[in-house]
C-alpha cells in the first residue's frame, strides 16, 4: 500500500479553463479526484454522520426490519458481495421511488428506519446536495471531451437512478489487503475491488482512510481530507471517452481496530438510457470500442450478482467491439 495523494481540485470556479485540465487530467491519470469548495454545507456532512451511526448502532432484528431485497433494492443490507466475494461491510441504500413515466413499473419504496429521528432528513439532504455538484462535474466532463455542457446530462432525463449508499464498516477480526487486485484468500476486505457501473460516485470520507485505488501496478491509499469529497468516474464516462477516461479499480479495506463509515452518492442515467462512444471521441485514429450499452440492463445483470454469485460479473468489457478486444489479445 502507498500513501500517493491523488489530485485535489478546488472546484468554485469549474468553468475556468485551468480547473477544467485539472479535471481533465486527473481523469486521464487517475479515474479519481478530491474537490474542495464543493458547495456542500458542512452541516449537512456531520449530521448525515451522526444519523448514519446511529441507526447502524441499533440491534440487529431493528435493522432487518427494513431489509433490502432483489425486488426492493431500497434499505438494509449486511450480506453484500462484489466480485462474488462476500464484503465486510454493513449498508443502508436509498433511491428513486420509480425511475420512469411507465404506469406499469413498480414502485421501489424507500425504507426508513422508525427510531432514528431526523434520519430521513439528514440523507434527503445529502442527496440533493450531491445530485447538484455531480451535474455540475458532469457538464465539465462534458466539455473536457468536446461535448456541449448538456451532452451527457440528456442521458438522465426524465428521471435518473441515481442512489445514495450509507456504509458501515465493523471491527474486522480477520483483514486481509492482497497485494493485488484479485479477492482475498483468506480474511475480509470491506469491499473488494471493482469499478463503480454508473456515470459518476462521489464519497464523503467521514474516518480515517480506508479507500484504495490501484495504479501502476499497486495499491494507493486515499487520504482523508476534512473538506473535500472524493470522486471517481465510473464506467458510463469510460464508455462516452471511449476509454480516453479509464474507471479506476478500488477497495475498501477493513479494519482490525476500528470501526469506520462513509457516504457515496452514485451517480446513474435513467434505465431506458443508452450509451455509447461520444462523436467527439471518435475518428479513423480512435474508432468506436463499445457497442451502445442499455443502463437498465447493465445495471440489472450487476445488481444480481450482489446478493449471490451469478458466475462472471457483467464488465463493459463485455460490450466491446470485436476488432479492439483482437487488437487487445494481439
Amino acid at each position: 500500500m502507498i500513501m500517493n495523494d491523488i489530485p485535489i481540485i478546488d472546484i468554485e470556479t469549474l468553468e475556468d479553463p485551468g480547473t477544467l485540465r485539472a479535471l481533465d487530467g486527473a481523469c486521464r491519470d487517475w479515474g479519481f479526484f478530491q474537490v474542495i469548495n464543493h458547495g456542500i454545507d458542512p452541516a449537512i456532512l456531520s449530521t448525515l454522520r451522526e444519523k448514519s451511526l446511529a441507526f447502524f448502532s441499533m440491534p440487529q432484528d431493528a435493522k432487518q426490519t427494513i431489509a433490502r431485497t432483489s425486488e426492493n433494492p431500497w434499505g438494509y443490507f449486511d450480506q453484500e458481495l462484489t466480485k462474488n466475494t462476500p464484503d465486510w461491510k454493513e449498508i443502508f441504500d436509498y433511491g428513486p421511488a420509480k425511475a420512469s413515466d411507465d404506469p406499469g413499473e413498480p414502485l421501489l419504496v424507500p425504507q426508513w428506519p422508525r427510531f432514528v429521528p431526523g434520519f430521513k432528513a439528514a440523507v434527503l439532504a445529502y442527496y440533493q446536495a450531491c445530485e447538484t455538484v455531480a451535474f455540475e462535474l458532469l457538464g465539465a466532463i462534458a466539455r473536457n471531451l468536446g461535448a456541449q455542457p448538456d451532452a451527457l446530462s440528456r442521458a438522465f432525463r426524465p428521471r435518473h437512478t441515481s442512489f445514495i449508499r450509507l456504509n458501515y464498516y465493523p471491527v474486522c477480526p480477520n483483514p486481509s489487503s492482497p497485494a493485488l487486485a484479485r479477492p482475498p484468500e483468506d480474511g475480509y476486505l470491506g469491499v473488494n475491488h471493482h469499478t463503480d457501473a454508473g456515470a459518476l460516485t462521489l464519497l464523503h470520507q467521514a474516518d480515517e482512510p480506508g479507500l484504495e485505488v490501484f495504479k501502476d501496478g499497486a495499491w494507493h491509499l486515499v487520504s482523508r481530507h476534512p473538506e473535500a469529497l472524493v470522486v471517481n468516474i465510473g464506467d458510463i464516462v469510460q464508455v462516452w471517452s471511449n476509454d480516453a477516461y479509464v474507471a479506476a479499480l478500488h477497495r475498501v479495506r477493513a479494519n482490525a481496530e476500528k470501526a469506520r463509515s462513509s457516504a457515496p452518492f452514485f451517480l446513474n442515467p435513467a434505465y431506458d438510457a443508452d450509451y455509447a462512444p461520444l462523436p467527439s471521441m471518435v475518428d479513423d485514429a480512435h474508432p468506436p470500442r463499445y457497442r451502445p450499452i442499455n443502463w437498465g440492463e447493465f445495471r440489472a445483470q450487476r445488481a444480481a450478482g450482489d446478493y449471490a454469485d451469478q458466475g462472471e460479473e457483467v464488465q463493459i468489457s463485455h460490450y466491446a467491439l470485436q476488432e479492439i478486444l483482437d487488437r487487445r489479445q494481439g
